[in-house]
């Protein structure tokens, strides 16, 4: 199966980030043709610093490959440095309803988070996604739940085209775990954890032990000492056992079990080790590619080659469908 997906290179890529898609690269990665990409231009659609752009397209592929990404495996390449990108986005553009994308709710999500930055490049957010998968013909997307209407949309558009033009692209499925696609912030648990909310948050792949331990103690729970699994009543540690279940690979029931009769600070505490223990690896690897800047920067320039060669080809179909010089 060819496998598309993709992750903003702004923030720090955080647990949540890893739980809902990258350890399904992993996994992907051994009997998938995967194609992986730092998606740049989808991060111009929030204020960011230019400055820092380039850096921080380096940090996440350095996070990748740390995490467990193999680029022996996967293609991983800068989405910007495939021109095909905007080009089919701007041909999808030509079929797809303003309507569709008005009732997006990252659209709408995103909108009144940046009430001064509400640009059409958000608005049109979906259709560069659709272009980023179909462009390389994918047949699944790994996505965390927030992702999956963009996913539809995506369906939608190749059908439409596959419809108007020809059979030319697949109708992708999005590929969500079944469980911990969506991980929740730690000082609001009613909503999903994000890298551009207070670092307090959320725990990065490479924060430091004294850090995680410190951010999972303080974040919130619920009313009550119960260490009980209940997402309407306690969302709190309702949260923090699934990132514990996922990380120690045990049923929920089991980790209620262990702690019946204990209290929120015992359970958080067997937490924090637990991810400390679990993410130590990755500060490991990460610590030695950033010593490592040629090989870093020869994976981008291998991958770009063959993304561009891929995208190339599709698009010279699709040029030649919709009657267009190719």
């Amino acid at each position: 199966m060819r496998i598309v997906s993709g992750i903003q290179p702004t923030g720090n890529i955080h647990i949540g980030n890893y739980l809902g898609a990258i350890k399904q690269w992993i996994s992907l990665q051994e009997k998938n043709e995967c194609v992986f990409m730092i998606v740049d231009l989808h991060a111009l659609t929030a204020p960011y610093d230019q400055k820092t752009l380039q850096e921080k397209i380096t940090e996440k592929l350095i996070a990748y490959v740390a995490a467990g990404v193999d680029p022996e495996k996967a293609i991983i390449f800068v989405q910007s440095e495939v021109k095909e990108h905007t080009e089919l986005a701007w041909l999808l553009n030509t079929i797809c309803p303003v309507g569709e994308l008005e009732r997006m709710t990252q659209y709408k999500d995103k909108s009144k988070k940046f009430k001064d930055n509400v640009n059409a490049g958000l608005l049109n957010y979906p259709v560069l996604m659709a272009a980023d998968i179909l462009l390389y013909k994918a047949e699944g997307v790994p996505v965390g739940k927030d992702q999956a209407q963009h996913v539809e949309m995506t369906r939608t558009l190749a059908k439409k085209f596959n419809s108007k033009f020809g059979k030319t692209f697949p109708e992708p499925k999005e590929l969500m775990p079944e469980f911990g696609s969506k991980i929740m912030s730690l000082t609001d648990p009613k909503k999903k954890m994000s890298k551009s909310d207070d670092p307090k948050s959320y725990i990065s792949l490479f924060d430091l032990p004294e850090d995680i331990e410190k951010k999972i103690m303080a974040s919130e729970t619920d009313s009550g000492k119960a260490v009980i699994f209940n997402v309407t009543k306690k969302p709190g540690i309702s949260n923090l056992l699934t990132i514990y279940s996922i990380l120690e690979g045990k049923p929920i029931s089991a980790i209620e079990k262990q702690f019946k009769g204990k209290g929120y600070g015992d359970f958080k505490k067997s937490l924090a080790k637990t991810v400390i223990n679990y993410l130590e690896p990755f500060r490991r690897k990460q610590k030695e590619l950033l010593s490592r800047e040629v090989y870093v920067q020869e994976i981008l320039k291998k991958g770009k080659a063959r993304a561009k060669t891929m995208a190339e080809t599709t698009m010279q179909e699709v040029r030649e469908k919709m009657g267009l010089s190719s």
